[in-house]
């Protein structure tokens, strides 16, 4: 694949082979799996390994969605802070959610070793930086919840946090130790070499174009073909269409870009050592991290702006690593673009029934490996007979956000003018 055809960096750089394959012909599955990413594999896999028939189709190619365009945090599967979480989901699922989620990076890594998945990963932690007084105050609160549920998460002074990131422009941080990094792109072809192999199928380059009912089973109707099934997941998260209706309207679109440098030389050694991730406490996000090759990845909401050398992010970029990294000097990038995050209302995923034996999991907010990893092992457990009520947080009904389309326009103008007013 050249440069000019990936869909990101991790697309042109992940060392697990790509798969592609077309449907041959009708068939009839025990699930059938709609979306090539991270929830879609996962899916495909853990059902596989309970001995269901699994068949993941998938529009373009394996990872094409958010999954292929992640930053590549293995953080835990939590946007809100613990005390928030147990508000909105009560004293049952609450703590339950938290303790299965807090643990998701331990499972991602888990299923890394087991499978032998080349995703260029590390183990060294990720920094949540202050970027300010207000921020490390957010982050102190956060501290206090991981700290009293016994979690390695620690609260690092402004000197500390320097000395980890390579510069002195963050206030403080949080070290969550149970954290890393990977090549996304590497991890999710991972996941469907290790689908195939318990015996899934994968199909690509076909789009599902109509889902109905026929008796006890479902028909999914492609632009190659029809899957007849007895259960559907759609693992389409963020990249939902219209095939079921008003499921792209129960959540908010806001994209996020990312630009990667050449790979840096020995004057780059003191920045991010440890090759921890770090994204930022500020209202419109950032983040940077060193990638195996010694790349900077820099990025924030919104989208690339120009595709040319001096295209609007690509002097955004340059600002903010001259800004942060002042003796680097001048760089040059090889790599830029965006994909889309599912913002919910209240910022905790879902897991909707649509119909008998039709499920989404869906409104990652950003926490996409992780939890759409876990969301997999548990549809194949809800599809193999697990209880409702051990469900890490409780089916919902779908609801939609009526003004989404709106605000994630609304948003889009605010990252740009933000990208506009940091490029000056």
């Amino acid at each position: 694949m050249t440069a000019q055809d990936a869909i990101s960096l991790w697309d042109a750089s992940a060392q697990e082979p790509d798969y592609r394959a077309p449907l041959d012909g009708d068939v009839s599955v025990d699930v059938a799996i709609v979306g090539g990413g991270f929830t879609g594999l996962s899916t495909a896999l853990h059902c596989a390994e309970k001995g269901l028939s699994a068949h993941v189709i998938e529009a373009e190619q394996i990872g094409y969605g958010g999954s292929g365009r992640n930053v590549g945090l293995v953080n835990a599967a939590l946007w809100l802070p613990p005390r928030k979480v147990r508000e909105q989901l009560g004293d049952t699922y609450g703590p339950r959610f938290i303790k299965r989620f807090g643990k998701g990076p331990e499972y991602v890594f888990s299923l890394i070793e087991k499978h032998q998945i080349r995703c260029e990963v590390t183990r060294t932690g990720t920094i949540h930086a202050a970027h300010g007084p207000s921020g490390f105050a957010n982050l102190q609160d956060r501290h206090k919840e991981w700290q009293r549920l016994g979690e390695p998460v620690d609260l690092l002074g402004r000197d500390e946090v320097s000395r980890l990131i390579g510069t002195d422009h963050f206030h403080g941080g949080l070290v969550d130790h149970r954290c890393g990094t990977i090549n996304p792109m590497g991890y999710c072809r991972g996941l469907a070499r290790a689908a195939l192999g318990a015996g899934a199928k994968i199909s690509t380059g076909l789009r599902a174009t109509r889902l109905h009912r026929d008796g006890d089973l479902w028909k999914v109707e492609t632009t190659k073909g029809v899957i007849t099934a007895k259960a559907v997941v759609l693992g389409t998260n963020a990249y939902s269409d219209d095939l079921w209706p008003g499921l792209k309207r129960i959540y908010t679109i806001i994209n996020y870009f990312q630009l990667a440098t050449r790979p840096l030389g020995p004057e780059a050694s003191d920045i991010l050592p440890g090759r921890q991730g770090v994204w930022d406490t500020g209202q419109i996000m950032f983040n940077v991290r060193r990638d195996a090759y010694d790349r900077l990845l820099i990025g924030s909401m919104g989208k690339v702006m120009g595709h040319k050398d001096r295209g609007l992010s690509h002097r955004w970029a340059r600002k903010q690593i001259a800004r942060l990294f002042p003796k680097l000097g001048p760089v040059e990038f090889e790599e830029a673009w965006h994909g889309q995050i599912a913002m919910t209302p209240d910022h905790l995923p879902r897991i909707h029934e649509l119909a008998p034996n039709l499920f989404t999991p869906i409104g990652y907010n950003g926490r996409g490996i992780t939890t759409g990893t876990m969301f997999g092992e548990t549809m194949a457990g809800l599809l193999t007979g697990m209880d409702r009520a051990d469900l890490p947080l409780p089916m919902t009904e779908m609801s939609t956000v009526p003004a989404a389309p709106l605000m994630s326009r609304l948003y889009q103008s605010a990252f740009t003018a933000n990208q506009l007013l940091k490029a000056i």
